[in-house]
């Protein structure tokens, strides 16, 4: 009796034990959740609309941890994802003595969550220099100076930005899904190669196996998409 269109169908669940000498089920397992993992460190660290470096307080008053990165919007455009100061900590600037990052010059600190000051008084040779690597960093930032203290503004979140980030959120869980589809595979082919020595029953049954693991994962990055999505639109 064939099941009807629709109805799921039995799941299974081998011991993994019981299988190793054709395929280690537990391996499969910790390469797909390494995919998982991978999204969610991009996600943490590359897709925040509000987070600040540690000890500094965010704009809705919570101390977070970790700092800011900039995003790639489109391969090439920076954007600022936050409000902190930890945004600016990699911009290149190009000094006499070669490039250097931002924070290896200036003292960056957060004013508040509308503001990020930048200190050159031990470099104060390089104001001009950080003022135009800041300006040209393609985050939309416009630099105030007074003296050797440099003022940063920051711009306002938009709902273009928001839509931005969560369409950046889709392309990486969409790549997330490509490197699963990846790992699957590689179990499969390594099942083949043991079809000679293993009854066609088993391998059916591992290959069921292989697949539940795979779809239970994909199941879970979207689980994680809807939940990054909800959070960029606010």
């Amino acid at each position: 009796m064939t099941k009807g269109k629709g109805q799921p169908q039995a799941r299974v669940n081998i011991n993994a034990a019981l299988v190793e000498d054709i395929i280690s089920l537990e391996e499969v397992d910790e390469d797909m959740k390494s995919v998982m993992e991978a999204l969610k460190d991009n996600f943490n660290k590359t897709l925040n609309i509000r987070t600040a470096p540690v000890g500094l307080v965010s704009e809705d008053g919570l101390r977070t941890k970790g700092s800011f990165s900039h995003l790639l919007s489109d391969g090439s455009n920076k954007s600022i994802a936050g409000h902190g100061g930890g945004s600016l900590d990699h911009i290149t600037v190009v000094t006499a003595d070669g490039k250097l990052a931002l924070n290896q010059i200036g003292q960056i600190s957060m004013k508040s969550p509308q503001m990020i000051l930048v200190n050159m008084a031990s470099f104060p040779e390089c104001t001009a220099a950080a003022i135009k690597a800041i300006r040209e960093s393609g985050m939309n930032l416009n630099p105030e100076v007074e003296g050797t203290l440099i003022r940063v503004p920051i711009p306002k979140v938009t709902r273009e930005h928001r839509e931005m980030l969560v369409k950046l959120a889709k392309q990486n869980t969409n790549k997330a899904k490509e490197n699963l589809r990846k790992v699957r595979t590689n179990a499969m082919n390594k099942l083949k190669k043991s079809k000679d020595k293993t009854s066609e029953d088993t391998i059916r049954l591992i290959e069921k196996q292989i697949s539940q693991m795979a779809d239970d994962m994909v199941a879970e990055l979207d689980r994680h998409l809807a939940a990054k999505t909800k959070e960029l639109l606010g």
